[in-house]
C-alpha cells in the first residue's frame, strides 16, 4: 500500500499548475492526504477520478483546510480533535479501516515571535491524546504538515533557527514526547543520517540554494514501524513550498 501527503499551499492555485494530476497519475497512491487546501466545500470543482473524498475546511475562507483522497471506502471518518478551545481551522480527518486509522493533520504554526506558542503546546497534547486513544484500538498511521524539524539534521540552518517557529525547544520537545507515546518517524528510522528536506521559504531563492526543512512526516504506531517498506521524500516536485512525503506499508 502506497501513501502519499502533501502540502499544496492552495489546492486549487496547486491544481491549476497540473502537479497534482500529474503526481497522483504517477505514483498512484491509495490514500492521499492534502494539507493547507485553503478552499470551501463549494469551491471543489477538480475531480479525483477512482477517489473517495472527505474536507476538512476553516471557517476562515482561503485559510488552513485538509482533504484526504482514499481508493477504499472507510469505515468511519471524523473531523477535528476533542478539547476546549480550540478553533475552527479544519486541521484534522481521521479515516477508520479494518485495520488501521490514518489520521492527516495541518499542525498549527507558531508564528513570527512564537506568538501562538502557548496555542500549539495545548493543540499538541490534545493532538496526542487523540492518537494514543486511537492506537489503543488499531495501530495509526499519522501524517501531514507537522510544523517542526524534530533535530538539527532536519534543518539547514539549526543555530539561527534555535528560537524560532518550527524548531523551539517547546516544539521539538512535543514531538520528541509524541514518539515516546509509542510511534515513529518513519523516515528518520529507514534513513537515520539521510539529509532531505520538504520545506523551502519562497524568499532568496532558497531551494535553489538547498536550504530547506523536514517538516512534513509520516508517523505510525510502533508496533507499524517493520510493515514499513519505503519512506519517501518527492524533492522533485514543484507545485508548492512543499514538495510530497510518502511511504509504502
Amino acid at each position: 500500500m502506497k501513501l502519499a501527503s502533501w502540502n499544496v499551499n492552495g489546492l486549487r492555485a496547486c491544481y491549476s499548475k497540473g502537479e497534482v494530476s500529474a503526481f497522483l497519475e504517477r505514483e498512484n497512491p491509495d490514500i492521499m492526504a492534502f494539507q493547507e487546501t485553503k478552499m470551501q466545500p463549494e469551491q471543489l470543482t477538480m475531480e479525483f477520478p477512482g477517489y473517495y473524498y472527505y474536507m476538512n475546511s476553516a471557517e476562515k475562507k482561503g485559510y488552513s483546510g485538509t482533504m484526504v483522497l482514499t481508493k477504499e471506502k472507510p469505515i468511519s471518518v471524523t473531523y477535528d480533535i476533542d478539547g476546549e478551545g480550540h478553533p475552527d481551522e479544519g486541521r484534522v480527518i481521521t479515516l477508520e479501516y479494518d485495520n488501521f486509522y490514518f489520521v492527516c493533520a495541518y499542525v498549527p504554526n507558531s508564528k513570527d515571535g512564537l506568538t501562538r506558542l502557548d496555542y500549539r503546546m495545548h493543540w499538541e497534547d490534545d493532538l496526542r491524546k487523540h492518537l494514543v486513544k486511537l492506537d489503543q484500538s488499531k495501530p495509526v498511521i499519522y501524517t501531514g504538515d507537522l510544523n517542526v524539524a524534530h533535530n538539527e539534521i532536519d534543518l539547514k540552518n539549526p543555530d539561527t533557527n534555535h528560537f524560532n517557529a518550527g524548531f523551539s525547544d517547546e516544539e521539538r520537545a512535543k514531538f520528541t514526547e509524541l514518539l515516546k507515546a509509542g510511534f515513529k518517524d518513519t523516515f528518520r528510522e529507514l534513513y537515520p543520517d539521510t539529509i532531505k528536506y520538504s520545506w523551502w521559504s519562497y524568499r532568496m531563492k532558497a531551494r535553489e540554494r538547498g536550504v530547506g526543512w523536514r517538516i512534513d512526516y509520516f508517523v505510525v504506531s510502533k508496533r507499524l514501524m517493520p510493515e514499513v517498506k519505503e519512506a519517501m521524500i518527492y524533492d522533485d516536485v514543484f507545485g508548492s513550498d512543499h514538495c510530497p512525503v510518502g511511504i509504502i506499508i
